[in-house]
């Protein structure tokens, strides 16, 4: 009973640590507008991205990775007194990558999960998740489309798992989370077959810009009229 118990409370601690939506903490303590309300809609680093901030965008990715990578390091350190291996560390970091995909924090609206997705590879296999990640860069960089990259990310890395370690429960972690990654960038996939898909770094509209780049008029903050010029006459005295 005891050795079913303990994998289970500790997934359900990933998921609950997954659950920490951290594009939309990150965004509201740096008073942005809620990434859920512009551009892909997605709460992830990508979308926040497109607010132009991209210190937010960098916290975002950076936390939405050590979500997935901690709970599943803690498994490798401190669970084998209690006989926990990688079948349990596999199932906490599947657990943390649903936590961001439906997190019952925010009503279950999440993101896509590639960043926690990364965070659990590298947490179960270091050496796969430098080949992951070596794969997303080199997609991203020639196409400059971050869904495209995650796609073939998330198809590639169980088949590395597969062909250069073994199968077992890294590889069933892995086949599912890349499935429902690419699930979940369903409506990505028909932007890009469309020519329609946002590029890395594009701005969105609706979103609060970053500090400092907004520009006013500077007789005040509403528009200009139109035919208005700056040149105004001397006045006579």
């Amino acid at each position: 009973m005891q050795e079913t118990l303990i994998p289970l409370i500790a997934a359900v601690g990933g998921y609950l640590i997954g659950s920490l939506s951290f594009a939309v903490i990150v965004s509201r303590a740096m008073g942005l507008s809620d990434p859920r309300s512009y551009g892909s809609g997605n709460p992830g680093a990508t979308n926040v991205l497109r607010s132009g901030n991209k210190a937010a965008a960098i916290l975002t990715l950076v936390f939405d990775a050590l979500k997935g990578y901690l709970p599943v390091l803690a498994v490798y350190l401190w669970g084998a007194p209690h006989g926990l291996g990688e079948g349990t560390a596999a199932l906490v970091g599947l657990g943390a990558f649903l936590g961001h995909l439906w997190p019952v924090f925010f009503k279950f609206e999440g993101g896509k999960g590639v960043a926690t997705a990364a965070g659990v590879i590298f947490g179960l296999n270091p050496l796969l998740g430098v080949a992951t990640l070596a794969t997303w860069a080199i997609i991203a960089w020639f196409s400059r489309y971050s869904s495209l990259a995650a796609i073939v990310s998330a198809a590639f890395a169980p088949m590395y798992q597969l062909l250069i370690w073994e199968a077992g429960p890294t590889a069933l972690a892995l086949i599912i989370m890349g499935l429902l990654l690419v699930w979940r960038h369903q409506a990505n996939i028909k932007k890009l077959m469309a020519g329609t898909e946002s590029k890395l770094g594009q701005k969105a509209a609706g979103a609060t810009p970053a500090a400092g780049t907004s520009k006013k008029h500077p007789h005040g903050t509403g528009p200009r009229p139109a035919g208005h010029s700056h040149h105004h006459p001397s006045r006579k005295k």
